[in-house]
């Protein structure tokens, strides 16, 4: 079932994020995750694709079991650059042919200055394309806080208004730890005519080193008084893990009572972790 269709019929949605192991590790060990993640119901979830490529055939290999075997819809990320044409109709072919009818369309990450010309350069142009194939649900990215090189919203929201023109169906957000930021984003999103569902991504944080790196790539704004936490327990993982999973779930629950589309959480591939959030949010866990 397409996205789009599940989310007129239930809302809000709440879905899940993994990723591929790497490609020196069995793909075993993504699969117990899933197993745990099952039973929590999620009404979809998403596979990243790897830098570069080097994971899109896990990607398609653990959409298709989510779907197939696990019975739970499927969301295969698809990023553009280092593709040509023919690369993404093929991984569209197989795609289509495991049944996967929900495609987020992403541009990915540049390659270094004269590393190549590709068929497509942004996202839209990827969506553009998709959309012309006909078969599939298209998702997009939006950023409520702006992008690592540009924090200027009005540049991010005249993007997701061109990605609507070529054809995507629905927007999930970077992580966000300030709902304000959200807020005050989907504020805009209304007032420029976007009107296709937002799901709002949520990363629980569990140590300091992660806290860190995710403020360098993401650009995500982080609460003083999370950081503070973290910062006191910088030697005491468990305590960190507490802290990351306490903030979650107040998040997550105001984010619900805001009203907003879907929570789509980012699991880092952690189950245990992702079920005590859930428990305590008040969903069903076995």
């Amino acid at each position: 079932m397409k996205i789009t269709q599940i989310f007129k019929e239930k809302k809000p949605l709440i879905s899940f994020e993994v990723f591929p192991p790497k490609p020196d590790y069995p793909i075993e060990t993504i699969y117990r995750t899933l197993d745990e993640l099952r039973d929590l119901a999620p009404h979809f979830i998403s596979v990243t694709y790897g830098a570069g490529g080097g994971n899109r055939r896990r990607t398609v290999e653990i959409a298709s079991r989510i779907k197939n075997e696990q019975k739970i819809e499927a969301l295969a990320h698809l990023t553009c650059i280092r593709h040509s044409r023919e690369e993404i109709d093929e991984i569209s072919r197989r795609l289509f042919a495991e049944g996967i009818e929900n495609i987020l369309a992403l541009r990915g990450d540049p390659p270094a200055e004269g590393q190549g010309i590709f068929d497509f350069t942004y996202a839209r142009d990827l969506i553009l394309h998709l959309r012309r194939l006909g078969a599939f649900c298209i998702g997009a990215a939006a950023y409520p806080e702006g992008r690592p090189d540009t924090t200027d919203i009005a540049v991010e929201i005249r993007h997701m208004q061109e990605k609507v023109a070529a054809g995507a169906d629905f927007f999930i957000t970077q992580l966000a730890f300030i709902n304000d930021h959200v807020y005050d984003f989907l504020d805009q999103l209304v007032k420029k005519g976007i009107s296709c569902p937002v799901f709002i991504g949520v990363m629980p944080v569990y140590n300091t080193r992660q806290i860190r790196r995710i403020t360098e790539l993401s650009g995500a704004k982080i609460p003083r008084e999370l950081n503070s936490l973290l910062e006191k327990y910088v030697d005491s993982p468990a305590d960190a893990e507490k802290v990351g999973i306490d903030f979650a779930v107040k998040q997550i629950a105001d984010l619900l009572a805001h009203g907003v589309d879907g929570i789509h959480l980012y699991t880092m591939n952690r189950a245990r972790q992702t079920r005590e959030i859930l428990r305590r949010l008040g969903k069903p866990v076995s």
